[in-house]
């Protein structure tokens, strides 16, 4: 005769079950507590087993395999598929999924983001790969393709909405925890983690794409089947591409739009690296419009600058162009700072600067050199100077120095020399010449009142 041990739950078995039938999703630590409170001894690790041996079980639900007609739907989905390096950046990679229900062809398309223009670009790049559209596109519960839902009422993603009514296709998101009907893009998703991307190297996203095209067109297209192991899904894919309905003449416009401000600097940052534009829209508001390839920027509906888009971070992408711009725009703003500095030192220079215009020579390197000279020698000594070398009708700094060190001389005094010096941003500090007569005049008149 077999003698069954008595339990510490016997007891509480009936409101233990009870319990369970009600609220059948009901934690084991909630309901252990419930039955300590009415005089349970046990512990709670035993009772957590227990619990698990008699919880009731939900009948398994059974799945129709859902039989589609050539041209009628496609599914789309995300995979994530890890992080890469772009740089010194660390960009998370995710590959975009469609798959036609009836051939089973499927496009896949790795991004860096799951973003509106990304989500939009997948679209647009795989309804051209496949040379039509479907009349139906099945979704996951996507912030992309579902902002809202309340049981069957559903609220679109307006940008959604705009793409399909510019394919003419009808979306439609699937059911929540109803896998049979997104099924065929789950199982894609995860035969291209184990034929297509596993233990694959590639240089960047563009490579990564490229072999992805290359292996969808080739060894995907080239498995049997399912509905039939004597053909092939590509073999279908040809069939069912008469089916699907008419590309629109243009392509919609998958982008990514923002506004942005420019400021000192000809540069405007997007996505974390900052991108040149002409220095003439500094200190405004622009545009960057960018697809996964370009980064435009518009300035009132005109581009005024168009880059190869980068992934990296803190990168700068110039344009030879724009920076050749800038330095020639502070050139001469530098020029002229320095001709209106000579003319109110030594106010004879501009008769030289006009002679020197007249004959074509170079008025910026005149500028400088005779800067140097009122470094030197200071304003009142080569003002005069000036004048003499005006008066022989000469021009160039070389008279200029020659007539300054035989004056100081004539006179006995040291001619001064530059002093080179070692770090060369030095050599562009201005320091404006501190005119001292007020000191004489304080001194006169100090002397004036002790006597």
């Amino acid at each position: 005769m077999t003698t069954v041990r008595a339990r510490k739950l016997d007891p509480f078995l009936p409101f233990v079950e009870a319990t369970l039938a009600k609220y059948p999703k009901l934690h084991a630590s909630r309901l252990f507590h419930m039955v300590h409170d009415r005089g349970y001894e046990g512990s709670e690790s035993h009772f957590r087993r227990l619990i698990a041996q008699i919880r009731p079980r939900p009948e398994p639900e059974p799945f129709a395999r859902l039989h589609m007609l050539a041209g009628e739907q496609a599914q789309v989905d995300w995979g994530h598929f890890g992080h890469v390096d772009v740089g010194r950046a660390r960009r998370p990679l995710y590959a975009f999924v469609m798959t036609l229900c009836w051939s089973r062809m499927t496009w896949v398309q790795f991004f860096h983001d799951m973003k509106r223009a990304s989500f939009l670009r997948g679209h647009v790049d795989a309804l051209a790969f496949f040379g039509g559209v479907p009349r139906q596109l099945v979704y996951d519960n996507l912030k992309s393709a579902c902002v809202e839902r309340e049981g069957r009422a559903i609220r679109f993603n307006e940008s959604l909405l705009e793409l399909a009514s510019h394919y003419g296709f009808e979306p439609i998101v699937a059911s929540p925890r109803r896998g049979n009907e997104k099924g065929r893009v789950e199982r894609t998703i995860r035969y291209i983690r184990t034929s297509f991307f596993a233990a694959r190297a590639f240089r960047d996203i563009e490579d990564l794409n490229g072999q992805a095209l290359a292996w969808t067109t080739g060894v995907s297209a080239a498995r049997r089947w399912q509905e039939d192991d004597r053909t092939t899904v590509g073999a279908q894919f040809k069939e069912e591409r008469a089916s699907l309905k008419k590309l629109p003449d243009q392509p919609y416009e998958a982008v990514e739009r923002i506004e942005a401000h420019v400021g000192r600097t000809p540069f405007v940052r997007f996505d974390k690296n900052d991108y040149s534009l002409p220095c003439a829209h500094v200190r405004r508001r622009v545009r960057v419009v960018a697809d996964p390839h370009r980064v435009r920027v518009v300035v009132d509906g005109e581009v005024v600058a168009e880059h190869v888009r980068s992934y990296d971070r803190r990168a700068t992408i110039e344009d030879p162009a724009h920076l050749s711009e800038l330095i020639t725009k502070k050139r001469r703003a530098k020029q002229g700072a320095g001709m209106s500095r000579l003319t109110r030192a030594a106010p004879a220079a501009r008769s030289m600067l006009k002679r020197a215009a007249q004959r074509g020579q170079n008025i910026g390197g005149l500028v400088a050199k005779l800067l140097e000279l009122l470094d030197i020698y200071g304003a009142s000594l080569l003002d005069e100077v000036l004048d003499e070398v005006n008066a022989t009708e000469r021009v160039g700094a070389s008279p200029v120095r020659l007539a300054l060190e035989a004056k100081l001389r004539a006179q006995g005094r040291t001619v001064p020399r530059p002093v080179e010096l070692a770090d060369h941003r030095l050599r562009d500090v201005v320091v404006e010449r501190t005119d001292l007569s007020l000191y004489d005049q304080l001194a006169e008149a100090d002397d004036a009142e002790d006597s």
